[in-house]
């Protein structure tokens, strides 16, 4: 989710360029936090509001739900932290997958009773 209000907030006073050199990063890393694409800690937020010299609740917006999806292999147990990513996936989205899930259980139960009037 674009952070809208951080972006006025910090056009007020600095080029993105200049933001990214406070906060010890990169111009696109910086980018990537105001577009979304990265998730901004409760760290940044403190930084970034010191920064513009004003508070982290006039500048930070509610996010949608944000899930982090994880590279992590179960059967090889390898976990590799570079390639965590963060996705603005809207809620509508998991929802529907919620309702399948259920869906799908109540497919199994009802297979379950089968197999156990079958049985008996």
């Amino acid at each position: 989710m674009i952070k809208n209000k951080l972006i006025k907030a910090r056009k007020e006073k600095y080029t993105q360029e200049n933001m990214a050199k406070i906060l010890h990063m990169t111009q696109s890393q910086y980018q990537r936090r105001e577009k979304g694409e990265i998730r901004i800690s409760d760290e940044e937020w403190e930084r970034i509001a010191k920064a513009l010299d004003t508070t982290v609740e006039d500048i930070k917006e509610d996010d949608s739900v944000v899930h982090q999806i994880n590279n992590y292999d179960n059967q090889s147990s390898n976990y590799s932290a570079s390639n965590n990513y963060f996705y603005n996936i809207p809620e509508f989205i998991f929802q529907n997958q919620q309702e399948y899930i259920n869906l799908l259980k109540k497919q199994i139960e009802a297979l379950q009773e089968e197999i156990r009037n079958l049985k008996s």
